[in-house]
């Protein structure tokens, strides 16, 4: 047992200052177990309130994408420069190094590839594995207004009642199919839907006319799909945009591996995701990064 034989009388009780109970500082965040909130902690920089995630997982049902042939030579030497990955179990456990470590958000959906319905998914990460990886999150597609809408709000909602067992925050992310209008309408739609069904955090895709509406209807944190390759200023354009429009953050993918210069690029998002740095001066670290010692390598 522990010495006893020094142990001085407590006495320093600022009994003059009243205990502090902080409100957490993310949005919709207040009410969630301490778990919960320490997780989001990790993928939502607590000095911004807002993220730069970089998502990995198109290969669940793409395969091998460009930009991410190889994740061990391409993507890790990026991990650094990101405050969270987005990324699937397959690529997590065979080539992402535990030390030092980066908070990881889990895809949880999948079954379906490019070659059939992808909004035929299922759950497919248990949340007790999620959880021996030490994940922060799970990610799950949600196809409203697609053939297969109640099956994939399902999927996230059984997702959302494991990761409140265990506090583990659930990503909803809004997918949009072929036939489906990208609009704010849409996705005040879509992104309320998942909110109001338990998800603590959504994805969804950013739109010039409305997009403020989008993140204000919304209850949760959103955070900006990057979608499909732009050129760089257009890229740090629709990034600085969302932001200043409500987002909590961005979560790039081809837009960042894909770039000729991919270390630059995410320096560039970071600098306007965390230092509300304008798109165009933005641009210029960019170009500076990348012909500097920082880009030289292409990395």
């Amino acid at each position: 047992m522990a010495d006893t034989d020094d142990i001085q009388q407590a006495k320093y009780y600022h009994h003059d200052v009243p205990q502090q109970n902080r409100a957490f500082y993310l949005k919709g965040a207040g009410a969630l177990d301490w778990g919960m909130q320490n997780r989001f902690a990790r993928v939502f920089r607590p000095d911004t309130g807002r993220t730069v995630m970089l998502a990995i997982d198109h290969g669940y049902f793409l395969g091998p994408t460009t930009g991410l042939e190889r994740v061990d030579v391409d993507i890790v030497p990026l991990l650094g420069h990101v405050d969270a990955l987005f990324c699937t179990r397959g690529i997590l456990r065979s080539v992402i190094p535990s030390a030092p470590a980066v908070p990881v958000v889990l895809r949880a959906s999948g079954g379906p590839s490019i070659l059939r319905d992808l909004s035929d998914e299922e759950i497919a990460v248990d949340v007790e594995d999620a959880l021996r990886l030490n994940a922060c999150g799970v990610g799950v597609q949600v196809f409203v207004g697609g053939p297969n809408e109640t099956k994939s709000v399902h999927n996230m909602t059984r997702l959302v009642d494991a990761g409140l067992r265990y506090g583990l925050p659930v990503l909803g992310v809004t997918a949009v199919g072929k036939d489906m209008v990208r609009d704010a309408r849409y996705f005040r739609l879509a992104t309320r839907i998942a909110a109001e069904l338990g998800a603590q955090m959504v994805k969804t895709y950013y739109v010039e006319d409305g997009f403020e509406t989008v993140t204000a209807s919304c209850p949760v944190p959103i955070v900006m799909a990057g979608g499909k390759k732009l050129p760089e200023l257009e890229a740090l354009t629709m990034a600085y945009r969302a932001i200043q429009q409500g987002a909590a953050g961005v979560d790039m993918g081809r837009n960042i591996f894909q770039s000729e210069a991919p270390l630059a690029m995410l320096r560039a998002v970071n600098a306007v995701v965390h230092e509300d740095l304008p798109p165009r001066q933005a641009l210029e670290l960019f170009e500076t990064l990348r012909h500097g010692a920082a880009g030289s390598d292409g990395a």
